[in-house]
């Protein structure tokens, strides 16, 4: 048994464990770093970046099919095989972390591969080593994909994410169990490519989280693209027969497939870090925290851990506010009140702060205004694959948005100037006078506030 000692330990080494990390290293803090899978998490191999690697590839094809509508002819075959090598170059050598091993050990890191268990707020186990942290404990141990307790589905050995992204020749059929972000974006992605997709949602519509008019939006894309969608279903059994996916739905349709990716969400696992010496509850959804994201006397939690917005953008804020916090610089609290979101499907779904549901449930006088995206003048020009709308959601009495929603060829770039009003809490009177360039799909929010305007309380 090894005893190391540092100033700062960093269990779990996501987005947000690695800036903390790295930046901690920079100002000259000794540190730990432990990640029992791949230096930098999930967003590099298996989420973010590979995602919409694939995302590009099936835009690109869907882009060149709009061509006889617009341009003259174009005769389209896909091919995945340049976009399976194009993930493994990107991911190092078909998942290897060692470059980005031996980026933070050149920084003056040093690095364990393992497990880490808090024994103590200033002790780590990782196997039979001990690691004491003089300073502080980051916690980034991050999520691990929900796979639902349905009779015969592990048996059947279906596709998470990692196995979707890993992939090296299409499946002729997949089913997707799950209509939020993940299922919908790989769902397009493997139609785009030839594949016969069916996705399977339990709630009412795929991305529920979303405002309404999204969703409906992406229910006639899906239609248009052919893609089978089936909400407020159950899924009551899945078999695999002779190598393929038998699904039965609670309705007793059948699904098959050749093969079937879950998407039903992700979890944690507070026990296996061991939080429990700390006094939190190893059974919780998440790792509770102030707003300095500490949850113990010296010891910090960040990303997905915190159930405080599971996006490597917030993982990477976060870490900020925690560096800040171990350097004694003072920072602000983490503030949740304008956390944009992108859905990177075929039209771009994009959304910051309340929904309209949200914002009337938490007793604001609310009004919203909102634009067809066909009406604005960008989206006429855009023509083909121009479906999608802008939504604002204000609080009239502060005169303020506290929501917008975003959908279109570009929907998460347009998010970026209502995020910031959102954020910014800008008033509704300064958004009115903001000359916006013609014709830019962002120049809709004048079309949404006028909308706005109109409609009484």
């Amino acid at each position: 048994m090894a005893e190391l000692v540092a100033d700062v330990v960093v269990v779990g080494l996501g987005p947000g464990g690695e800036e903390v990390a790295e930046r901690l290293v920079d100002a000259g803090l000794d540190v730990v770093g432990v990640e029992a899978a791949l230096f930098g998490g999930e967003c590099p191999y298996w989420g973010c970046i590979p995602s919409k690697m694939m995302i590009r590839a099936g835009n690109a094809l869907a882009e060149a099919r709009r061509v006889d509508l617009l341009a003259g002819h174009a005769t389209v075959t896909p091919d995945w095989a340049p976009v399976a090598r194009r993930i493994r170059d990107q991911a190092t050598d078909d998942w290897d972390d060692k470059v980005a091993v031996e980026r933070f050990t050149a920084r003056g890191g040093r690095f364990v591969r393992g497990r880490g268990r808090l024994l103590a707020a200033d002790r780590v186990a990782v196997g039979d080593d001990v690691i004491t942290a003089r300073r502080a404990v980051v916690i980034g141990t991050g999520t691990t994909p929900v796979i639902p307790a349905i009779p015969g589905l592990v048996e059947a050995q279906p596709w998470t994410n990692h196995q979707a992204i890993e992939v090296e020749h299409v499946p002729d059929s997949l089913l997707v169990l799950g209509g939020g972000a993940i299922g919908v974006e790989l769902a397009q992605v493997f139609a785009r490519f030839g594949v016969t997709v069916t996705v399977v949602e339990v709630g009412r519509r795929l991305l529920s989280r979303e405002e309404p008019e999204a969703c409906d939006v992406l229910h006639e894309v899906f239609a248009a693209e052919g893609i089978a969608v089936h909400t407020g279903l159950s899924l009551d059994r899945v078999d695999r027969v002779d190598g393929r996916i038998r699904a039965r739905l609670g309705d007793g349709t059948v699904v098959e497939a050749a093969e079937m990716l879950v998407a039903t969400g992700r979890k944690v696992d507070l026990a296996a870090v061991g939080v429990g010496v700390l006094g939190v509850d190893e059974g919780a959804r998440s790792l509770p925290t102030d707003g300095r994201l500490r949850v113990a006397p010296g010891v910090w939690a960040v990303g997905d851990i915190t159930g405080r917005g599971a996006f490597t953008h917030v993982a990477v804020h976060q870490a900020g506010i925690i560096v800040d916090d171990i350097l004694g610089r003072e920072p602000a609290d983490f503030d949740e009140h304008a956390i944009p979101r992108v859905t990177f499907t075929d039209p771009e779904v994009g959304s910051v702060g309340l929904s309209e549901e949200q914002a009337r449930a938490a007793g604001l006088a609310v009004r919203t205004g909102q634009v067809a995206l066909s009406r604005v003048s960008r989206g006429w020009i855009h023509g083909p694959g121009n479906e999608g709308l802008i939504k604002l959601v204000a609080d009239v009495d502060a005169g303020v948005l506290v929501g917008a929603t975003s959908v279109g060829p570009s929907g998460g770039e347009v998010l970026g100037l209502l995020a910031l009003a959102v954020h910014a809490r800008v008033s509704l009177e300064q958004l009115g006078t903001m000359i916006l360039a013609f014709p830019t799909f962002h120049r809709g929010l004048r079309d949404a506030l006028a909308d706005l305007r109109s409609v009484e309380t």
